[in-house]
């Protein structure tokens, strides 16, 4: 098939790229130039393991390219992917002004027959709301689905070319051929289809990750009590996620979630429910707690210190929101070192992959560091914000070296607490017992 790609961000450039590698002759859009001719020169904008290996194959064999051109971009294609960006607004809803605006474009441009794919995540009656835009000026029958995107950062190649499962909103026989085809080289293994209407397609996204968020925050209430009981968060995350009714996934305790998906997400739902009257108690909760939970270890770093942290140096190891990404956004990490900076103290900071965006935000504020035992050196405290795995295993004699005081604060629960005490640190984690050194 011919497809269309609008929008070359994290979800546009994976989509596009894999469904390159899958046969198909794909054609991204873009209205940032700079961005569009980095691409056409074959050099990636985002980092996700995996993919770059797809997209450059696929440009040698010209079945990827890039173009500013909305109606060149379109030409001649079968299906045409939405996969523009949904920011929140001040109220949590979602920003619809780049889909509704390319939809309206898109009318008049159209030649034949074609299906306009929602990609990106939209509440509940964008759809109807996309269809509109296009008839207004539309010559030709066309149909517009809903198709979320379900991929996880730093996997998401894996999750694209072997999906669980793809969510697909249509009404319409012919719609439902074409889309058939087009992921049937994704789910020969049997991975179910799931065709519904729109509008159960657009809930199930926002379900999806609600849920998910809600069961991070669950479990980071549970460790919560555990400091306050004495029980270990560990022990209990094994014995509850050994329940098959519950699933082991998504019970790590930590300082909460960040990304540009389960945050945007969970507010977009409890505006969408707002909206008709619906009082969506939990996830108010949950944003409330995540919020919280972010800058959960900040007071036990002051207490370490007295209440004074002027003049101290504190080494933050990791920025992203998670390992194998350079997404920072809603990080975890960009909350700490606020509060740090806001208290007195210096901050140095290293991550594999996403300082040069951390830079852009805080410039000299931070002192950025080239590799992890660098950034402990001279540094009164370690504190562990993202879990790459890098950090799991360090010298700890070298570490001990390089630190002024013994303690770390563990937001990521990467250690031992036993060996941590054999090593003779002073250790924080979440939900279980601090170790004194």
């Amino acid at each position: 098939m011919r497809i269309a790609v609008v929008g070359t961000g994290y979800v546009g450039l994976v989509t596009g790229t894999c469904f390159a590698e899958t046969g198909n002759h794909v054609t991204c859009v873009d209205i940032d130039e700079k961005k569009v001719q980095k691409l056409q020169s074959g050099k990636m904008t985002i980092y996700e393991p995996g993919l770059d290996i797809l997209f450059e194959r696929n440009i040698e064999q010209n079945r990827l390219e890039f173009t500013t051109s909305l109606a060149e971009g379109i030409k001649g294609a079968d299906v045409i992917f939405l996969a523009l960006p949904t920011p929140p607004g001040e109220d949590g809803s979602a920003d619809l002004r780049y889909i509704l605006k390319v939809a309206e474009d898109l009318g008049p441009l159209l030649e034949k027959y074609t299906v306009v794919v929602d990609k990106s995540t939209v509440p509940v009656g964008t759809a109807e709301k996309v269809r509109a835009k296009i008839a207004e000026k539309a010559n030709v029958e066309f149909d517009v689905v809903s198709n979320p995107e379900f991929l996880r950062e730093g996997v998401a190649v894996e999750d694209f070319m072997k999906p669980d499962r793809v969510v697909i909103g249509t009404n319409s026989g012919k719609a439902r051929k074409i889309m058939e085809r087009l992921y049937a080289p994704l789910v020969r293994q049997g991975n179910p289809v799931i065709f519904m209407d729109e509008k159960s397609a657009e809930l199930t996204k926002y379900a999806a990750n609600s849920f998910l968020a809600t069961k991070i925050t669950f479990m980071n209430e549970i460790a919560n009590l555990c400091e306050k009981l004495g029980a270990n968060v560990d022990d209990v995350r094994r014995g509850v996620g050994t329940d098959t009714r519950i699933g082991k996934r998504f019970l790590f305790a930590g300082i909460g979630y960040g990304g540009s998906c389960f945050p945007k997400d969970v507010q977009a739902l409890a505006k969408s429910s707002s909206d008709v009257d619906y009082d969506f108690k939990i996830l108010q909760s949950v944003m409330d707690i995540n919020h919280k939970q972010k800058t959960k270890l900040i007071p036990k770093v002051k207490e370490y210190f007295g209440g004074d942290l002027t003049g101290k140096t504190i080494a933050i190891w990791g920025l992203s929101f998670k390992p194998y990404t350079d997404d920072i956004r809603e990080a975890p990490a960009l909350y700490n070192i606020e509060e740090l900076l806001a208290a007195g103290a210096k901050v140095k900071a290293y991550d594999p992959e996403a300082i040069e965006h951390v830079k852009e935000l805080m410039g000299d504020k931070v002192e950025f560091c080239t590799n992890y035992y660098e950034c402990a050196e001279g540094a009164d405290a370690l504190m562990i914000m993202t879990e790459w795995p890098v950090f799991r295993t360090p010298e700890f004699d070298r570490l001990e070296k390089a630190l002024k005081n013994k303690v770390i604060f563990d937001g990521r629960n990467l250690y031992d607490p036993e060996n941590m005490e054999e090593l003779g640190f002073t250790y924080y984690s979440i939900g279980r017992r601090v170790v004194n050194g």
